[in-house]
């Protein structure tokens, strides 16, 4: 099993409490990866952080521009087993030039808010 880099993992824990943070999430490990839930749905793939595959995260993003952007990320690829088409990204978190942590977090936001139901996108405006 290789050393996990630190900072890829800083950046992975900073976006699993984020993402935790928001009304009505949760914590699953369906497949032996780390998911934030929100109504029985994932919203973030975190993968596993144990070194024996690379670090990432794995959004939604409905907006266009936004997914574009996220796609232009070094070693980001639309999300496997046809959820790309869906507007799903996976996004190497151990590249060179690999997004901040704060943006990785505005990204797991929108895809909360793609996921979540109104009544929980409300909650979260109004905090």
């Amino acid at each position: 099993m290789a050393a996990v880099p630190k900072g890829p993992l800083k950046k992975r824990e900073r976006v699993l409490a984020f993402a935790l943070g928001l009304p009505g999430a949760y914590e699953d490990h369906p497949w032996g990866e780390t998911v934030v839930k929100v109504n029985k749905r994932i919203f973030v793939f975190l993968g596993v952080g144990d070194g024996s595959h690379p670090l990432g995260v794995g959004v939604k993003l409905t907006d266009e521009a936004v997914h574009a952007h996220a796609l232009t990320s070094p070693g980001a690829t639309p999300s496997g087993y046809g959820l790309g088409k869906a507007g799903w990204v996976q996004i190497p978190l151990a590249e060179k030039g690999a997004p901040a942590a704060e943006l990785l977090c505005e990204w797991a936001e929108e895809s909360y808010r793609a996921i979540a139901t109104k009544k929980l996108v409300a909650e979260l405006d109004a905090r």
